[in-house]
């Protein structure tokens, strides 16, 4: 009897779902490490694009991963990646024809503007205030490189 193809779709994903999670927890020990956050930005993106709501769930999934791991605000990710995806990432497309150039852009909205948009909730409801160090200049650089091979 042979397996459908459905059951392997679900395990190959639940396979790298694992391997995420693990990846995540070794990223908060190891600095090094960068924790893959615009590489999951430009994964929504694709698959907000290509209307596919199963892998949008699994990249909100690894999103709440992140932020329970990174000690941020539950779903907050979430939220900010569907607001850029609404609102910025349409002008950015329409007026920047490069693709490296938007690849480089969406990595800094990722890592910088996540960072600002988590001071603006911690102000708003009175939360402590994120911190943020050196190591992102670090991340985005990798990630680019990263995101620059998609």
């Amino acid at each position: 009897m042979q397996r459908s193809i459905t059951n392997k779709k679900f395990i190959e994903i639940f396979i790298y779902i694992t391997l995420f999670v693990i990846y995540e927890s070794l990223s908060s020990i190891y600095l090094f490490l960068p924790p893959l956050f615009a590489l999951l930005f430009i994964i929504f993106m694709k698959m907000l694009d290509n209307n596919d709501l199963s892998g949008v769930f699994l990249v909100s999934f690894c999103l709440v991963v992140f932020e329970a791991d990174k000690s941020y605000l539950l779903f907050s990710s979430i939220i900010y990646f569907l607001l850029l995806y609404k609102f910025l990432v349409p002008k950015l497309q329409q007026n920047i024809g490069c693709s490296s150039c938007l690849k480089l852009i969406y990595v800094v909205l990722a890592y910088i503007g996540f960072y600002i948009f988590s001071f603006l909730l911690a102000k708003i409801f009175l939360l402590p205030t994120p911190s943020i160090n050196y190591y992102i200049i670090y991340y985005i650089i990798i990630e680019f490189f990263i995101v620059s091979l998609l």
